[in-house]
């Protein structure tokens, strides 16, 4: 059914290419396409505080286009000092990880989209990625990165930075259609396919009078690689209880011999198989301006499922047949399957999420804006099998992760006031209001597909909510100094928290309410030597608290166990910025020197177990200290008019100063002067875009990262295997071809030399991309 599908989009592509020479003709015979004005509800300008006080970074769509973007967050991932860990196109579990917050310190960073919040402060790790697909890639306009707490305006989720989405806002009547194909080629151990998957994206938007109107759907379907690949290691022949486990083994063949992260020999048997992704978004926006006032409304509903059916056993009996589970031989080798290794999952997830953003001018001196949110899940189900369901001895049973009145709720409303008291001087100040809450049932199942509650095996959840108010002085002093001055008072609470243990899945355990309040003070100074160069100093203290996940989330699956730590305190940040940057006519050089000491932070550690097994708790790392430095070259018209270039190059060096509280525990596991978790000294990105024509853009890109650790002890030390956190060179390009003012075609490539490397789980392959846009 897919080829057929496709049939009409490659017919496209051959129609569109064959009018490429004609249109270039006409180019030179003086047949200029027009440049489309884009319009946005929200600016660059509009974060006002973060303008005297953080390093910024601003994507326009000038800028995308060098991109292969499937989903939001392909935009930023060539940004400095910034991380996506995306496994997959379609993948749910997109991390997001700035400076000194790793890739799985999720709540340490925040992404808005036109005001509505986007990050997911409710869980970490991979279940705390941001909800991209709320937004889709083809209505962005624009993109700003802050970098660091030092605007009062953000909490200490902000320790690594903010992402803010501005979407295009329809000033006339247009339809746009987006078709994309993508394909991966992929291996690694015993499996080896190519995988493929396509994009639709579909919008309406209209101004009608002072009402704009916006409506879209998108839907992506793709099947990605294996995201676990599973071993086992030899027993310990010497034991009596090991020699009696394996009297009976069954001989077989297809262990594959590798290694394991920690460089010891491990024996792969098999992998989870193709993930089937299918994400269907529709998005409605209804913007209003009245007077000195615009309101926007946001409603935006994902539906997510993600089908694991087909995982791969690598090995057989002496028959020749597929071996699933048991205690096997292989060459003298005494290893074991566990029979819930190899069996399916099936996600079905449904969102739903409010925004309502209003500003305007209460009076010539005094403006206005304030945002309100909701988020809920409205079915988020996980259901997992017993064993494979080619397994002879699956009996159709299972375990099911049921999520139950899991949300959030914000209120926001700020005041930028001009010219009060002095002139050039500006006061922002404003107050917000967060609410969460997060319930995680766990239960077997009879029927696996059906997810029948057969019992408990755990129940964890619980609610915090946050108070915070601001304020920040902004002062242009003169034409060369400008002072930034700020406080962030915040009142945290967590409340009706609550887990069971193992041995008593029904008996819920309550956990004491619990109060923090927090002062936050930030500063800032400027210095303009000359009107193409900039110097600026900032200093900030930020606290992050703890989320409902770390503090509560206690829960027990066939393939992990979760610990809960209601006793975890806020993590304390004290971080440092100073700035110089040179302007040209076309663009800018900026140097960033960045310090961060955080203490208390808070870190999520699995051990994996042989089988594939994991056991994850949260801990208190007592000061984790960051240093670096990034390079930032940005240029249009480099070396020549056509030539567009995007350059950055990060240095970090984050170490693990002070755990002397785990030391009194466990004094021979010290990790102090260890490398902290997930974070590469070196990272670089390059974008190259050459404009030929004003219809025709060439790019080329290329993302590099060292070899980083995934465990506090630094331990793992192997490379390219399952569960490493490798270096890796990534190289890609894409072009695309304006056919006409209504019809663009693209083709892309991302990992173009098809290196193998992991990040915990396989990043892809070396992937093809083609694209159909038609605007009319």
């Amino acid at each position: 059914m897919r080829v057929n599908r496709w049939l009409w989009v490659l017919t496209g592509f051959v129609a569109c290419y064959s009018q490429a020479h004609e249109q270039v003709i006409a180019k030179k015979r003086g047949k200029a396409s027009d440049i489309e004005e884009v319009m946005v509800w929200g600016a660059a300008k509009d974060s006002a505080s973060a303008g005297y006080t953080n390093p910024t970074s601003l994507l326009t769509q000038e800028d995308m286009v060098a991109i292969n973007a499937t989903t939001t967050e392909d935009l930023v991932k060539y940004e400095p000092s910034l991380v996506i860990r995306k496994r997959y196109i379609g993948d749910s579990n997109g991390t997001l990880g700035m400076r000194g917050s790793n890739m799985f310190a999720t709540s340490r960073s925040m992404v808005f989209a036109d005001g509505v919040p986007l990050h997911y402060l409710l869980q970490s790790r991979w279940s705390g990625a941001p909800r991209w697909t709320l937004v889709s890639a083809s209505e962005i306009a624009q993109v700003e990165i802050l970098y660091g707490p030092f605007s009062a305006e953000y909490s200490g989720n902000a320790m690594g930075g903010v992402v803010l989405i501005e979407t295009a806002i329809p000033q006339k009547r247009e339809v746009h259609i987006d078709l994309d194909y993508f394909s991966q080629d992929f291996s690694a151990y015993g499996f080896s396919d190519r995988l493929n998957g396509y994009k639709t994206f579909i919008s309406y938007g209209d101004k009608l009078g002072d009402l704009s109107l916006y409506l879209s759907y998108n839907r992506l379907e793709n099947d990605s690689q294996p995201q676990t690949f599973y071993f086992d290691q030899d027993k310990n022949h010497s034991l009596p209880e090991v020699q009696a486990q394996f009297a009976n083994a069954i001989p077989v063949t297809g262990f594959m011999k590798n290694q394991d992260v920690y460089a010891k020999d491990a024996y792969y048997f098999g992998d989870t198989g193709v993930e089937q992704a299918v994400t269907d978004n529709v998005k409605i926006k209804l913007g209003y301006d009245f007077g000195n006032w615009s309101t926007l409304l946001n409603l935006a509903y994902e539906d997510r499922t993600t089908l694991r059916d087909s995982p791969n056993s690598y090995v057989r009996d002496e028959a020749g047949q597929t071996v699933w589970s048991g205690n096997l031989e292989q060459d003298g080798l005494w290893l074991t399957i566990p029979a819930n290794r190899l069996g399916a999952s099936d996600l079905e997830r449904k969102s739903l999420s409010t925004g309502l953003r209003l500003k305007g001018q209460l009076t010539d001196q005094v403006r206005m804006e304030t945002t309100i949110s909701d988020f809920r899940i409205l079915k988020d189900n996980t259901r997992t099998s017993s064993r494979s369901l080619q397994d002879p001895l699956f009996n159709g049973s299972g375990q099911t992760t049921d999520y139950d009145h899991t949300g959030w709720q914000t209120f926001d409303i700020k005041l930028v006031l001009e010219d009060m008291g002095l002139e050039g001087m500006e006061w922002i100040t404003g107050a917000r209001r967060e609410t969460y809450e997060l319930n995680l049932d766990q239960y077997n199942s009879s029927d696996w597909a059906q997810g029948d509650n057969a019992g408990y095996t755990s129940r964890s959840g619980g609610e915090t909510a946050i108070n915070a108010a601001f304020v920040q002085l902004n002062w242009d002093i003169n034409a060369h100094w400008d002072l930034a001055l700020g406080g962030r008072y915040e009142e945290w609470e967590s409340k009706h928290g609550y887990f069971t243990r193992s041995a008593a899945p029904t008996v819920l355990i309550a956990v004491d309410d619990n109060q923090r309040n927090q002062f936050s003070p930030k500063f800032s100074l400027g210095y303009a030597p000359a009107d193409e160069w900039l110097v600026r100093y900032s200093l900030a203290r930020a606290y992050r608290f703890p989320i409902v996940e770390e503090l509560f989330s206690q829960s027990q699956s066939y393939a992990s166990t979760t610990v809960a730590r209601p006793d975890l305190k806020p993590e304390n940040g004290l971080h440092h910025n100073l700035l110089l940057e040179k302007q040209f006519d076309s663009g800018y050089a900026r140097i960033n020197l960045f310090s961060e000491t955080i203490q208390d932070a808070i870190e999520s550690q699995s051990n994996i177990l042989p089988g594939g097994a994991s056991i994850t708790s949260f801990s208190a790392v007592d000061e984790v200290q960051t240093d670096g430095v990034e390079l930032i070259l940005n240029y249009y018209g480099l070396l020549v008019p056509e030539l567009d270039m995007r350059f950055n190059l990060t240095y970090t060096k984050s170490i693990i100063e002070d755990n002397s509280s785990a030391e009194g525990v466990n004094p021979d596991n010290s990790i102090e002067g260890n490398d902290y978790p997930r974070m590469p000294r070196w990272r670089s990105n390059l974008l190259l875009t050459y404009h030929a024509s004003d219809r025709w853009d060439v790019s080329a890109n290329v993302q590099y990262a060292d070899k980083s650790f995934g465990r506090l002890q630094n331990d793992d030390i192997a490379e390219q295997v399952m569960g490493a956190q490798d270096g890796y060179t990534r190289v890609g390009a894409k072009t695309t071809y304006a056919v006409s003012d209504q019809l663009k075609c693209g083709l892309g490539v991302d990992n173009l030399t098809n290196q193998r490397s992991f990040v915990a789980h396989p990043w892809p392959g070396r992937t093809l991309y083609m694209s159909l846009s038609y605007s009319l």
